[in-house]
């Protein structure tokens, strides 16, 4: 369940209530915001004096819920805004790994060349195998901020763990929760105490609910910016890497108030096929696209047989725009 106060009970006074419910109190938009687990079904008693509007949930997907928030949220990421009523679609690029200085730096380059605003590049890399290239770690962090600071991009980069979050928090725009870390609550529950934009993406074998349950995690704490993000999950086809779930998408669209990125680069795994999903995500409307990049793929440490080299970027890039003004959309 979730409650709105009336405009007459003080903060400290709601933070009571939230105790005796043993639930989630948060004061957002100049309303005291209270969000008990869902098997809540009706209004105490005693509370029909200080509530002003409420809701209830068949389930615990409940700030995230189109039942809840009807229109999409909208996210400011630097200048740009996303969800909402924009009808705007980012393309985030960059590579998969920060590797050194003149690579990252012929990425933003790029971007900046092409006019697009935000730079990924992981530095945390949470590998499979302990002998893979695991990133520059704080290094990566300082090169990037280092870009930013030249040329004005907006960074999104990973947490592999909570042991580096907040190194993470200070030096990123964008808070990149990955596909093996949606479960690790130390990050969310600190990404859920700042108001900068999180991404999280889906992990390959969590279903829908437990994906915006995640979310939920972020958003009771009072962090309205999230964002989701579909990048594929494992199913029983080996001969790409993972399986777009773009009915996951669709399912969401209709039934959650998050904007919606989609990462076609980790879901395919080879470069080959990266226009033809991307092509097909722009056109279902999204708020977003996350490309992985490299000036020169055959060389990269980590994923190198799904990033574009650059050409082929900027040929994308040019690919889509006819896609995403046909339905309404324009690439930012």
């Amino acid at each position: 369940m979730i409650l709105h106060l009336k405009n007459n009970i003080t903060q400290s006074k709601a933070a009571l209530i939230a105790n005796d419910l043993n639930a989630f109190h948060f004061f957002s938009n100049g309303v005291n915001v209270i969000v008990t687990e869902s098997n809540l079904k009706e209004l105490p008693v005693e509370l029909e004096g200080v509530v002003e509007q409420f809701w209830l949930f068949d389930n615990d997907i409940q700030l995230a819920s189109s039942k809840y928030i009807s229109d999409k949220r909208e996210v400011q990421i630097g200048n740009i805004k996303i969800g909402g009523n924009t009808n705007k679609t980012i393309v985030i690029g960059g590579p998969c790994s920060v590797e050194s200085k003149s690579q990252i730096l012929e990425s933003a380059k790029l971007l900046v060349e092409l006019g697009l605003t935000t730079l990924r590049g992981g530095c945390y890399k949470p590998r499979t195998s302990p002998y893979s290239f695991q990133g520059m770690g704080y290094d990566g962090l300082m090169l990037l901020t280092e870009i930013r600071e030249e040329f004005g991009l907006n960074i999104i980069t990973e947490v592999r763990d909570a042991t580096h979050i907040n190194d993470v928090i200070e030096h990123s725009d964008i808070i990149q929760v990955g596909a093996k870390a949606m479960y690790d609550q130390g990050i969310l529950r600190a990404c859920s105490s700042i108001d900068k934009p999180i991404l999280i993406k889906r992990g390959f074998g969590t279903t829908l609910k437990e994906f915006v349950q995640a979310a939920e995690f972020v958003l009771s704490g009072g962090n309205n910016n999230v964002i989701l993000c579909e990048r594929g999950i494992r199913t029983f086809e080996t001969n790409t890497r993972f399986t777009l779930d773009l009915c996951g998408v669709a399912w969401l669209k209709e039934h959650t108030n998050l904007p919606i990125i989609l990462d076609p680069s980790h879901a395919m795994g080879y470069a080959y096929g990266v226009p033809f999903l991307s092509k097909a995500c722009v056109a279902m409307g999204i708020d977003g696209l996350l490309i992985e990049t490299h000036v020169n793929p055959s060389v990269a440490k980590s994923d190198a047989s799904q990033q574009l080299n650059h050409n082929d970027f900027r040929k994308l890039l040019t690919s889509l725009k006819p896609v995403a003004n046909s339905v309404g959309y324009s690439i930012v």
